[in-house]
Order: C-alpha cells, then structure tokens, then sequence
C-alpha cells in the first residue's frame, strides 16, 4: 500500500465492541495485517478474554490494558508512517494521539464510518467503547482511556465521512460543535472531501477506516454493517484524492469481521488500498 518506510500494527482487540460475535475482529485484524506490505509488521498482544463492565464501558479493565500495550509498540515504531489494524474502532486511541501529538494543529482527521463514535458512558446506549472513541479523542469519555492535553483532537480538525446511522445525542453534538460531515453521497465527488479536509487548515490527515463506511451489499464482512454506504470503487477514490492532496500522517483500518465463506472479502480489500501510496 505504501512505497515510503511503514509499520503495520495490527492490533486484534474486540472487547470495544457490543456486536454480536465480537471475536470475529481477531481474525479480522490479523487478516488485514496480512493483505498489507510492512517493513515492519509487530502485532500487538491483547489478553483475548472478556473484562469488567466499569463505568459504564463493557470490559474497560482490558481496554485499559491493550492500550498500554499499544502505546508500548508504538514507542517503537520510530518515525515510521503507521498503519494500525484492528479490531475494534477503539484500537484508534493510541494512534491517533500519536499523530495529534506529532502534527497538532497541521493535522486533520478524516473519520470514514457508518457512525460517528461520539457517545460517552453516560449516553452511549450499548457500552461499547468502539462507539465512544472519537469523542475521548476529544477529551470526553472514560478517564482511564482519555489522551493526555498535548494528544487530544479538537472539533475543528475532524471530518466525517459517510456517517449514516446516528444517535440523537451524537447528532446534538454534531450539531453544536460545528462537526463538518459528508454523507455518503457527497463522498462520491472526492473533490469535495478534499475540500472539506483542506478548510480545516491541515497539511496532513490521519485516516481512519472503519469498514462499515461500504454497503454491505459490496462487502458483507463487517460487524455493525449500515445500508446505503459506498461501493468499493468510490471508497478508493476518496482515500486516493486524499493521499494526492495531503501528507499522510497514519492510518487505521478496523471492524473487519470476516465469515468463514468470506474469502472473496480479501479480494474487496486488495482492490480498495493496493498500490496506494502514504507520502
């Protein structure tokens, strides 16, 4: 996917989801890991057993251990361009603060989903961290998870991309903190998402890939799959448009949930990222 030095993360958490058969996203992860050339690949090993449900999060004691143990691999990765697979959206945390603490205000996140993962314990209706992520990327969320001050996002630096299926409280805060938001059919012209990044001021973006920003219909092998999101083909464009315009400063690729008649998933995603390049 890159012809510039990269690490892959792979990162085979699944307790940050509330989907039905999570575990899916271990194999998920480590198949994606797979599909993408690394000069180097370190998986990062998660305890694969359920946690507490505290706070209001399901398993938080071992979110809170995988996020050690990713920041930990990170601290190793070097200057290296990072592409961190999952697993669940929560892998996100670790990376993304690397990135805002590397970039600050040059950097733009790109959040390409079929939800907005702005929930916080108090509101979120599942207790799944994966739909609390981007908002403790934006301060708000468990105190155990929280990035530091230096490593946080503000509003005005996100993007989203795709999002269709939201909570009302998601939606309020959207809303008020002037979130720009593309649906599925703007992302379709990739000039405007290119042009949505580019208001931001950023000169670099960290892209985040939940995969159930495609319709299910291209691509079955996803967790919380939503109808009416992008065909494979349009998906391409959209990160291609982006990786010409800005300098990646990362990537996360998360929610593959493979079936065991699924093979023809690998096949999807080669199409989508192979032969990309992150500056």
């Amino acid at each position: 996917m890159t012809n510039g030095p990269h690490t892959v993360l792979v990162i085979p958490q699944w307790q940050g989801s509330a989907a039905r058969n999570p575990q899916r996203l271990v194999e998920g992860a480590h198949r994606l890991g797979a599909l993408l050339p690394a000069v180097r690949r370190t998986v990062v090993e998660i305890d694969p057993s359920p946690g507490q449900y505290l706070d209001g999060v399901r398993h938080l004691d071992v979110l809170t251990r995988s996020l050690e143990a990713t920041r930990a691999a990170l601290s190793q990765s070097g200057d290296d361009t990072l592409l961190a697979v999952g697993g669940d959206c929560g892998i996100e945390l670790a990376p993304v603060a690397r990135a805002v603490a590397r970039h600050g205000d040059s950097l733009a996140v790109v959040w390409f989903d079929a939800h907005a993962d702005l929930n916080t314990p108090g509101i979120s209706p599942s207790g799944g961290f994966h739909g609390m992520v981007l908002r403790a990327l934006l301060g708000e969320g468990p105190s155990r998870l929280l990035p530091g001050p230096g490593e946080r996002l503000s509003s005005r630096q996100l993007v989203l991309a795709g999002v269709r299926a939201l909570d009302p409280a998601e939606r309020d805060f959207i809303e008020s903190e002037g979130i720009r938001s593309l649906a599925v059919q703007a992302l379709r012209e990739p000039g405007r998402l290119v042009s949505a990044v580019a208001a931001t001021g950023a000169t670099h973006v960290y892209i985040h890939l939940d995969l159930d920003v495609l319709d299910p219909a291209g691509f079955p092998s996803l967790s919380c799959p939503e109808p009416g999101g992008l065909h494979p083909d349009e998906l391409r464009a959209a990160l291609y448009a982006l990786m010409r315009r800005f300098t990646v400063a990362g990537m996360g690729i998360t929610e593959h949930a493979p079936a065991a008649d699924s093979a023809g998933g690998d096949h999807v995603l080669q199409r989508i990222l192979g032969g990309m390049a992150l500056q």
